[in-house]
């Protein structure tokens, strides 16, 4: 049986990615591709909507999906933990699916995961995340989802030391965490956590210097799980035996070496 994917946001850069590999996957085909100024109701007869549109709409194509009962899997940047709180009790009363993906690189999951396994050995956490000046939202979807899962990850020692933070140049705060934005060309996308303690500092960057090759493999994860996913679920890590076990972010019930390479991306783990 082939599944029929609606595509929004498929005429941008994220959306040519997850086309590409949608067309190349077997069992998966492309029925409707459409802009974030299209109609949504051209996601009718679709087995699965893919959202890779803006955060102003992406809000209106999830619930076109789920309305509809279209499980749906969501690339579009923005999705916090209380956003993704508006839309939990319209899925579960749908009884529908909700897969958020805020970054389908391996490397950057993987980056994420390490930053919450270390987050309660450090007082101090702050993120650096940059990306092309045309990314329209900051801080970007996947430090937030960092933030939320340092927080988490420090639940039982308590926020990280923050100072200053009513200055604006100290970044802006999710779950306790300084986040810095930077938007400049040359730059397609890049994070850098930093931990400090007393006397040391653990830096965890990663790269992303090729985004159709760093891309595909999470992408082809994350369809293969939004064709059955039921009710919400956020991140890749979802599907992956990391061995890494930092708690998870609680959704609000309301409203080799020292540096390796992977194909598109580069990710390191300093210590100072």
């Amino acid at each position: 049986m082939t599944t029929r994917v609606a595509l929004v946001g498929g005429t941008g850069k994220l959306g040519g990615i997850i086309r590409d590999v949608i067309e190349q996957e077997d069992g998966f085909e492309v029925s409707a591709v459409l802009s974030s100024r299209s109609d949504l109701d051209e996601i009718d007869g679709a087995d699965l909507v893919v959202d890779a549109s803006i955060p102003s709409i992406s809000i209106d194509v999830v619930r076109a999906a789920v309305q509809r009962g279209i499980p749906v899997l969501v690339g579009t940047s923005g999705w916090s933990a209380e956003r993704i709180a508006l839309i939990r009790p319209l899925v579960d009363a749908a009884g529908s699916g909700a897969l958020f993906i805020p970054n389908f690189s391996l490397g950057s999951v993987l980056g994420s995961a390490l930053a919450a396994a270390a987050a309660p050995f450090f007082p101090s956490v702050e993120i650096v995340e940059a990306h092309r000046e045309t990314k329209i939202d900051s801080p970007s979807g996947t430090a937030v989802r960092t933030a939320e899962l340092i927080a988490a990850a420090r639940s039982s020692v308590g926020p990280v030391e923050s100072p200053h933070v009513d200055q604006r140049a100290r970044g802006q705060q999710v779950a306790s965490v300084p986040i810095h934005s930077l938007r400049r060309p040359g730059v397609i996308a890049r994070q850098e956590t930093i931990l400090s303690g007393a006397g040391e500092a653990l830096s965890i960057v990663h790269d992303t210097v090729d985004p159709a090759a760093a891309y595909a493999p999470g992408i082809r994860i994350a369809l293969a799980a939004a064709v059955d996913v039921r009710g919400v679920v956020v991140g890749l890590d979802s599907f992956l035996d990391i061995g890494i076990r930092a708690p998870r972010p609680a959704t609000p019930k309301s409203a080799a070496t020292d540096e390796g390479d992977v194909p598109g991306q580069v990710a390191r783990v300093t210590g100072a």
